[in-house]
């Protein structure tokens, strides 16, 4: 017995089908051939979504993950289960301190002073290991939050140092809803933190349920502020 399949579903699969291609088609560009890009992925599902399609080019692309040791148990679990079914190249990016060293020495930074715990667990091992490579793909998204309205889907980065990176952002244009198509599309388990309402999921003492279900981030940080830092470019030589 088949399944029936009303219009406007079919629209949508059509729609999420050429939505991937175009996708599929920046990243055959890049990655064909070429072995200077890396992956950040957070393990959330545009960058499991990216990442899907990115290995289809590259089976051994480094798949950068920001290992801060705040995680979910749900995250470093998802992230171990999906790196060993897929065969990721994950490269687990390590702060210079362990969580006991950092707390020892700062007390609990994510509460005292957030942007500084931000920046000795995420920006500058990001930066360190993006450094080396000379494309960043990423998973970013215009509809992330207000700050990222502006993304481009191409830039030149520059990092602390002057060196600069292609930074690439193949679903900038994406909504919310085509994210999660594309996922069911090409039968992606997505992070389980999602079916207990997370919408947008970092750090465990910094992420909560959305205050705002108009504003997938508004559940980071409780408010005090938007972004982590590894997206914001460093300020010009004066």
């Amino acid at each position: 017995m088949s399944t029936l399949i009303l219009p406007n579903q079919t629209d949508a699969v059509d729609q999420a089908s050429v939505k991937i291609d175009q996708v599929r088609s920046v990243l055959a560009q890049v990655l064909t051939g070429h072995h200077d890009a890396c992956l950040t992925c957070s393990f959330q599902a545009e960058d499991v979504l990216l990442t899907k399609l990115a290995i289809e080019f590259d089976k051994r692309i480094p798949i950068l993950f920001l290992d801060t040791g705040y995680h979910f148990a749900e995250t470093y679990e998802y992230r171990d289960r999906m790196s060993r079914e897929w065969g990721l190249n994950l490269i687990n990016l390590l702060p210079e301190k362990t969580v006991a060293e950092q707390e020892a020495e700062h007390g609990l930074l994510y509460q005292t002073a957030p942007d500084q715990c931000c920046k000795l667990r995420k920006v500058e091992p990001l930066f360190k290991a993006v450094g080396e490579y000379r494309i960043w793909l990423t998973g970013l998204r215009r509809e992330q939050a207000k700050s990222r309205a502006a993304l481009e889907e191409s830039a030149l980065f520059t990092l602390p140092g002057g060196r600069q990176v292609q930074k690439l952002a193949p679903l900038a244009a994406w909504s919310t809803r085509d994210v999660w198509q594309a996922c069911e599309r090409l039968e992606i388990p997505l992070l389980p933190l999602y079916e207990r309402g997370y919408s947008s999921i970092g750090c465990e003492p910094c992420t909560t349920l959305p205050l705002d279900p108009n504003d997938p981030r508004s559940g980071r940080w409780a408010g005090r502020k938007v972004e982590c830092g590894i997206h914001i470019e460093a300020a010009p030589a004066k």
